[in-house]
């Protein structure tokens, strides 16, 4: 029973829920985004090829006849403020997403063929080695 206190206590539960074996079981209103992202119920798309011209609102609208369009995303460059030519568009179910990818994957939008498949996890900056100029030569 102490686990089970502790445990409660980590999660962080108000003070309202009792702390028994049921309070496992019902989770605060503000856990729910996070358990959303933790679980993977949101399934993110990698759009490339989109026209310089596409927006974030057409992207949206093209891509919401499939299902739920919780968020989409151009990539831009800092400097121009230009498209870079692929975005992201995040889906609130698996099926919605793989159904957008059988119908959207080689397509044309705004005048350009895009390619649509899931997006892979963005890996950290640490995987890359820093750059410390050239190998001190060897005496």
């Amino acid at each position: 029973m102490a686990a089970l206190r502790n445990l409660s206590r980590n999660l962080m539960l108000p003070s309202h829920i009792p702390k028994s074996n049921s309070s496992l079981l019902r989770l605060p209103s503000r856990a729910s985004p996070i358990l959303f992202t933790c679980r993977g119920i949101a399934s993110k798309l990698f759009i490339g090829g989109l026209s310089f011209y596409t927006s974030e609102q057409g992207l949206s609208d093209a891509f919401s006849k499939y299902g739920q369009v919780i968020e989409a995303t151009i990539v831009t460059d800092r400097a121009t403020d230009r498209s870079k030519g692929f975005g992201f568009v995040t889906y609130a179910s698996e099926d919605e997403a793989e159904n957008a990818i059988l119908e959207m994957n080689g397509k044309p939008l705004n005048g350009r063929v895009i390619f649509v498949d899931y997006a892979k996890p963005r890996s950290s900056s640490r995987d890359m080695p820093i750059a410390r100029g050239p190998p001190e030569p060897d005496s």
